[in-house]
């Protein structure tokens, strides 16, 4: 049986630009194979860098709440608000300190404000340094409620379940997914840096979001790199042995899958050395929070920037995470302590870029698996789809809203039933805004993001 959505996997996606590229040269100049190789060779030209971008992802895993995130705060919406959810609505006394203002406001008198725990946001979207994006999801292409209903279109597969929708977000391809779009991206750029290993940086373990197809992911902890103890301190008390561990670990053989772990035990060994010396001579004056692991990663991640020229990086892609989103139950008890340390986390690392003197260089965005139900459930919410997602940085084109605000319901025009939202900006269009702001080009950005050749619209235009 043929695959449903092989025309939509991102090696099709690298066909389909070829293609759509030789028809261009086609039509305007007769080309031949010859041409359109050169052609090639040009965008990936184009893949370079003299200056210094960074995009940091923040994965809220769980699938976070968007309606106790960004509440509905007119005094009509509100009420809609907790006509749905009484027993886990935020009470609207508290919201005064995080109305958002934006520069443009919304139709119909609408108006949101931000989770309590978010108010060190606030500042940062007044100062336009930061843009919040209404119900983004995943999506295969522009999906209407008919079109869901009458299933005509292509939708995610298993639309609803954490481990698909993960990956669907960070791959556009469901589990088992071979690499990301942070990858892809980092693809096209690691040649470009001294030290191709510190491309594609996880503070928070393993994702497929920063594998690439070439770009190999380095996995560090809020501390650092990952030292082999057995090198990095002696040996059973031996320097020699931690020095004839190390010849064994990185000697070269003729025996092909022993040459190649070899070959990454020595990249291994030499990034730590590289990366601990570079972050030796590293030192912030912001502060962090403490008892908050978010914030240390991106402290980290702050540092590994801050060591950049050390580092030889011209384009890096970080991803740090926090777990705890999937609120059925428990979502006034865990919800707003969540957001206090996301709040507090983000505004330390804005902060920090702009002690470093990068905060145009570095741009800082949300996502999660799903949103969740407007209608409650005991006393959390379901699993949803569409969300609400932030982008920090120097560079955004921020106190704004991007995208269309849904109408609250149960089943109405903007939702699928119980309050999950059909998306109505995709995180296609989200990614290749970034990606046209790191540098993609438009070509590349349809090998970076399968489906983007969907959609009308591929620049929501909240980056500069």
């Amino acid at each position: 049986m043929s695959d449903p959505f092989a025309d939509i996997a991102p090696d099709n996606a690298s066909r389909r630009a070829f293609l759509k590229r030789g028809a261009a040269l086609s039509l305007a100049t007769g080309a031949t194979p010859w041409a359109m190789t050169l052609a090639a060779m040009g965008e990936a030209a184009a893949a370079t860098a003299t200056d210094y971008k960074a995009l940091v992802c923040v994965f809220l895993y769980g699938g976070n709440d968007y309606a106790n995130t960004l509440v509905p705060y007119d005094q009509a919406s509100y009420d809609t608000y907790t006509s749905y959810r009484s027993n886990i609505a935020i009470d609207r006394t508290t919201l005064g300190s995080t109305v958002l203002s934006p520069t443009v406001a919304l139709p119909n008198g609408l108006q949101f404000a931000m989770a309590p725990g978010l108010a060190p946001l606030v500042p940062i979207f007044d100062a336009g340094q930061m843009s919040v994006i209404l119900n983004v999801g995943t999506l295969v292409q522009p999906t209407t409620k008919a079109q869901y209903t009458s299933q005509s279109v292509r939708l995610p597969p298993k639309l609803f379940s954490h481990n698909d929708q993960q990956s669907f977000w960070q791959a556009t391809s469901s589990e088992g997914a071979a690499s990301g779009w942070g990858g892809r991206m980092g693809d096209l750029f690691a040649s470009g840096n001294g030290n191709a290993t510190f491309t594609c940086i996880n503070v928070s373990g393993n994702a497929v979001y920063l594998t690439g197809k070439s770009a190999v992911q380095y996995q560090v902890t809020s501390n650092g790199s990952v030292p082999f103890n057995g090198i990095k301190s002696a040996l059973f008390g031996s320097t020699a042995c931690s020095s004839a561990l190390k010849d064994l670990l990185v000697a070269p053989s003729t025996q092909l899958f022993e040459n190649e772990y070899t070959r990454v035990a020595k990249r291994s060994i030499d990034a730590n050395d590289a990366l601990t010396a570079a972050l030796a001579n590293v030192a912030l004056t912001t502060t962090f929070p403490t008892s908050n692991d978010l914030a240390s990663q991106l402290k980290l991640v702050a540092r590994m920037i801050a060591a950049r020229d050390t580092l030889g990086a011209k384009r890096q892609v970080f991803m740090v995470s926090m777990g705890g989103f999937d609120t059925h139950s428990d979502l006034t008890a865990t919800h707003p302590g969540l957001m206090s340390k996301l709040g507090d986390a983000l505004a330390a690392f804005q902060q920090a870029t702009a002690e470093l003197g990068v905060s145009n260089a570095v741009t800082t965005f949300t996502g999660s698996d799903f949103g969740r139900t407007l209608l409650s459930n005991n006393e959390g919410s379901d699993h949803g789809w569409g969300g609400v997602q932030f982008v920090l940085g120097g560079a955004v084109q921020g106190k704004t809203f991007v995208g269309t605000a849904p109408a609250l319901g149960n089943n109405g025009a903007d939702d699928v039933g119980q309050g999950r939202l059909l998306p109505t900006t995709s995180v296609d269009q989200m990614g290749a805004t970034l990606a046209n702001w790191f540098g993609v080009s438009a070509t590349d950005q349809l090998a970076v993001l399968p489906n983007l050749g969907n959609y009308s619209v591929t620049n929501l235009g909240f980056l500069g």
